[in-house]
């Protein structure tokens, strides 16, 4: 039985809706909700327009990459991670268990790479790569530093669904990444989910 309650303050501690998997609407169009200063909403789902599980990582030092092999990049250090949801000393993946489209992106700084070579930044999703940037430097003799971006949108399922970060040069030799305090340059992976 629907009915309406006008009162200043209403003190509960749980607010479900009439029926089954009902919808519990607070305010109509127009009016504002306010939540005061210091108080925090907790949640064990994903409320309409949060941009999370969100997480991004760091290498803590520069990394070798073996010359012609695709290499995991092992970022190891979180700068967040909301969810708990990315793995930064295991197998440096992302893993979240909400279904949904996430933004993904990463940024590497080669260094030293052989000037005329070429350094690609691949992302993959479930051990195979899905897309992939290519930044080779223009041709010469000298050992230069250069840095590639990737984003992509990508579908996870939000149970089995993972993705992971590879890079690959080709200069010759094991060539490094950098990490440690680079500032702006520091090789970086995340993501963040957009939406369902």
């Amino acid at each position: 039985m629907a009915g309406t309650l006008k009162t200043d303050i209403v003190q509960t501690d749980t607010i479900r809706p009439t029926s089954v998997s009902g919808t519990v609407t607070l305010g109509a169009s127009g009016e504002t909700i306010n939540v005061p200063s210091g108080a925090t909403f907790t949640n064990s789902g994903v409320m309409s327009g949060q941009n999370y599980p969100a997480f991004e990582a760091t290498l803590s030092a520069n990394q070798s990459i073996p010359n012609t092999t695709a290499t995991k990049v092992q970022f190891n250090t979180e700068n967040y991670d909301t969810n708990g949801y990315y793995d930064n000393a295991t197998n440096y993946r992302f893993t979240p268990l909400v279904a949904g489209k996430y933004f993904v992106y990463s940024y590497v700084r080669f260094l030293s790479i052989v000037d005329g070579n070429q350094g690609i930044v691949y992302l993959y999703k479930n051990g195979s790569s899905i897309s992939f940037t290519n930044n080779g430097s223009a041709g010469g003799t000298n050992a230069v530093n250069f840095s590639t971006i990737i984003t992509q949108i990508i579908d996870l399922n939000g149970s089995t669904d993972y993705i992971e970060a590879f890079v690959y040069q080709d200069s010759g030799s094991s060539k490094n990444i950098q990490g440690g305090s680079g500032g702006g340059f520091t090789t970086t992976f995340g993501a963040y989910r957009i939406g369902a």
